[in-house]
Formats: structure tokens, C-alpha cells, sequence
């Protein structure tokens, strides 16, 4: 059984921002060595309190054999992150993503353990036609290598639907610290957030990546009856890749939603307003309106803006922007000002570029 360091553990618990880190690269779409530095570099400064690597808005393009950028991109990041902790009180958490079928991704988890990564994103997108048992034996030959952090991605950008009689048993797993839910459905969220309470696991911390409904999962109280005693779950934290734009704002609003949680006062209006808001920039960065097509172009588009990245390049040339797609984005950054973090980046960004 993988373990998991006790001070790691209560950032995840007490509940963090966590970038999804995206990828910069040159007009040649290859690596940009120093725009991926300064990438993490903003990220911690921003205030998150971790950052996932290798996964979707890194590109799973990384993996192929021809562009070979899984172990850069860790290292650069882990490199980062160590200059970092040298200065910090704090650990960040350090989690890769762990991608498909068994061999590989036990091979995955085993690279990120040794280049000192704490935490295994694990997605199932490689495994559609595998029954649970399948998937089960799968998690728990990834969980003996590395601490897992489970993984509910919606169908429409590579997932499966995954029933709570799954999510039931995968919380039985003892070396699983934590979920990413992201299936972008109520319905589907509450057979996670049931299955972990049913589990008895109060060690498993929940995380939104429900883009759609942010603040709203952060702010909710989950509360079922377990043997006649009612059980109150909150999702702690998100791992996000709207989180990867914005940052420095997404700190923020996640300490409101912190305070509001610890006072357990009826939601204020304001809050349901800027969970609508933030929803709103959000199907604009991920082109939702084009069934997620521009989703990383987005983000992408957003730190270009912010003179982060050098342009919108992807590994795969026809991945761009969906119609009408820019429109929306000068739409929303007009429509909420605040929610932008363009004053501090622009205060820092040379800093984080240099060296």
C-alpha cells in the first residue's frame, strides 16, 4: 500500500486550489521551456496550494513516443515546486495524472512517485468497456504504487459513466485519499459523494472538477442517514482546469466559500450571483457551446492575453478555437472584471519569466 505524508494530507483535507497545468509551447509546438516555468511559477504565487500535472489540460499528446513530454513537463514542474517548498511552510501537493490501461499506467505512477510526486490523478478513459471488477483491479494496482486521487470525467471529453455501486467499492480502497468529481452531473455527483459517506471514509477528501457548478459544490453540505445518523460532507477544494486561468481570483473565492462553510449560514445571494458568473466564464474558456472542442485553446487564449503564453499552439495542429468561440471570451472578460486576475499577473509576470 502507497502512503501518504501526514502534512500533505491536511493541505488536501483542509482543501486547496489546484491548477490543471497547462502546456506551453513555441510556434513550433515544441516544449517552451522558460513559459512552463513561469506557468508554475504563477500558479504558487497565486496561492494554490498544489498543482496536477500529465493530465488533460497538460495535453495527453505528452505520452506519444514522438513527442516524449510526460517526463519533462513533470520534472520542469517538479523543479519548480521544490524551489518553492525551500521557501514555504506549507508542502505543495504534487500530483500527476495516470493514464491507460494497466501496464501503462502502473508504469505512469511509478515515474511520478520516483521524480517525487505525492499523488496519482487516475483516469479510467482508457478502460470505456471494463467491468467494475476490472476497474477495481486496475485502481488498486495503480494505488499500490502511488496514493490515488479518483477520477469521475465526463463522457462528452473521454469518460465513462461509473455507477455508485462502483464508486462504493472504490472507496474501500485504503490507499484512495481523494476524488475529483467531473462529471458535470448532479445526479452523478451525489452517488460519489454518497458512496465515500456509505464507505465510512472520512479520510477521502472530495474535490469539484465540475466546471459547471463551481461555488455551488464548494458551498453545498452533502448530509445522508448511515445507520439512523445523519452525515454532513462538504467538497473541500477543486482541481480544476478553469482554475489554471484566473488563479490568483480562484484563491479567493475559495476562501469565501471556506468562511461560508465554517459559518453555516444560509448561502447569500452574492455567492449564488458569482457562482453563475464564474459558470458563465467558464463555458466560454472550455467552448461549450461546441461541445468542449476549444477547451484547452481557451485557457490557452486566456494566459496569452495575460502574456504568459507566447500563443495558443497545441501539440495536435487542428485543435483550435470553436466558432465563435473568441467572441464569448472578450464577452465574459467585459462582463466580469473581477473575476479577472490582469493587475497581478502583470505585476509579476517578468519576474516569473526570467531565469
Amino acid at each position: 500500500m502507497a502512503s501518504f505524508d501526514s502534512s500533505l494530507a491536511r493541505v488536501l483535507q483542509k482543501g486547496t486550489v489546484i491548477p490543471a497545468h497547462p502546456l506551453a509551447l513555441n510556434a513550433a509546438r515544441q516544449l517552451d521551456e522558460r513559459r512552463q516555468r513561469a506557468l508554475t511559477r504563477y500558479y504558487i504565487a497565486a496561492g494554490a496550494g498544489g498543482l496536477a500535472v500529465g493530465v488533460h489540460t497538460t495535453q495527453f499528446a505528452i505520452r506519444q513516443p514522438d513527442i516524449a513530454l510526460f517526463r519533462p513537463v513533470l520534472e520542469l514542474a517538479r523543479e519548480e515546486m521544490d524551489r518553492a517548498d525551500a521557501r514555504r511552510d506549507t508542502p505543495l501537493l504534487r500530483i500527476a495524472g495516470i493514464c491507460g490501461k494497466t501496464a501503462q499506467a502502473v508504469a505512469e505512477a511509478e515515474l511520478a512517485r520516483d521524480l517525487g510526486y505525492s499523488l496519482g490523478l487516475l483516469s479510467l478513459g482508457a478502460m470505456k468497456e471494463a467491468d467494475d471488477d476490472s476497474l477495481l483491479a486496475h485502481c488498486r494496482a495503480v494505488a499500490d504504487v502511488i496514493p490515488v486521487v479518483g477520477f469521475y470525467l465526463q463522457p462528452s471529453v473521454g469518460g465513462r459513466v461509473l455507477p455508485y455501486s462502483f464508486w462504493r467499492r472504490f472507496a474501500e480502497i485504503e490507499s484512495v485519499v481523494a476524488i475529483k468529481i467531473a462529471p458535470f452531473n448532479r445526479y452523478q455527483t451525489i452517488d460519489v459523494v454518497r458512496a465515500v459517506i456509505e464507505a465510512g471514509r472520512d479520510d477521502i477528501t472530495l474535490y469539484t472538477g465540475n466546471d459547471d457548478n463551481i461555488l455551488l459544490d464548494l458551498l453545498t453540505p452533502y448530509r445522508f442517514k448511515v445507520n439512523g445518523r445523519t452525515i454532513t460532507r462538504r467538497i473541500a477544494g477543486g482541481l480544476l482546469g478553469h482554475w489554471a486561468v484566473w488563479t490568483r481570483k480562484a484563491c479567493e473565492l475559495l476562501e469565501e466559500c471556506h468562511q461560508q462553510a465554517a459559518d453555516d449560514a444560509p448561502i447569500p445571494g452574492e455567492m449564488l450571483a458569482k457562482n453563475i458568473e464564474v459558470t458563465d466564464a467558464n463555458a466560454a474558456f472550455f467552448d461549450a457551446a461546441n461541445g468542449f472542442a476549444g477547451c484547452i485553446t481557451g485557457l490557452h487564449e486566456v494566459l496569452r492575453r495575460q502574456g504568459l503564453l507566447e500563443g495558443v499552439w497545441c501539440l495536435e495542429p487542428n485543435e483550435t478555437f470553436g466558432p465563435g468561440q473568441l467572441a464569448e471570451i472578450d464577452r465574459v472578460y467585459a462582463a466580469y472584471p473581477h473575476l479577472n486576475d490582469d493587475t497581478f499577473v502583470a505585476a509579476h509576470r517578468n519576474e516569473w519569466l526570467s531565469g
